[in-house]
């Protein structure tokens, strides 16, 4: 059981494998609980996510900084951090740890759903895998972003030193303890340095 806060109630038992929310039931328990990060598949399930340790909130924010800068360089887009829900096209609201949407999708969306829950998939994504995390759960995750329209995504693993690179229409390739790593076409002219992440 978890212990999350609803309108009206001190604080209300959610028993995670039975609760099913809709959209804005959901919008509305993110807003009641801006510390507790949540997700939702796309069956309406809600997920209750762990917060992370220092250690992977230092890697997290220095994966993010470097798109940030690249994008703010490029201006080619719009960057967000890890406390952002997206509502992906095929039902899930996933918070991915870094993303970019690339600047005419996020303009066609209106002021109300920029502001929300933006309903649209990021161009690009990064999971970073913290030591409590998944690595079969965060594999899914990464499939669902891809399903999703995602073009590009990078499971960053510290634990084994790896990077699995997810594109549409192609296998999930494997680094090894890459020093860099691409943006390719989809960020054209971004490099990750994972000097520092390793």
């Amino acid at each position: 059981m978890t212990i999350i806060r609803a309108h009206g109630v001190d604080s209300l038992p959610v028993d995670i494998s039975t609760l099913k929310l809709t959209d804005e039931q959901f919008y509305q328990l993110c807003v009641t609980n801006p510390e507790q990060p949540l997700e939702l598949t796309d069956q309406g399930v809600l997920i209750v996510m762990s917060p992370v340790g220092g250690g992977s909130g230092k890697r997290e924010l220095k994966l993010g900084s470097q798109l940030c800068v690249w994008n703010e360089n490029t201006e080619l887009g719009e960057t967000f951090s890890s406390s952002t829900i997206f509502k992906l096209p095929l039902g899930s609201q996933r918070s991915p740890d870094a993303a970019w949407v690339e600047i005419s999708r996020w303009n066609a969306l209106t002021p109300e759903q920029q502001e929300k829950f933006p309903p649209i998939a990021p161009d690009f994504v990064i999971e970073l895998r913290s030591v409590t995390d998944s690595l079969t759960e965060l594999q899914a995750k990464m499939r669902e972003y891809i399903a999703n329209g995602v073009r590009l995504g990078w499971l960053v693993n510290p634990q084994d030193q790896q990077v699995e690179i997810y594109r549409i229409d192609r296998s999930i390739e494997i680094l090894q303890s890459p020093s860099t790593v691409s943006g390719e076409n989809v960020l054209p002219g971004f490099v990750l340095n994972l000097a520092k992440i390793w």
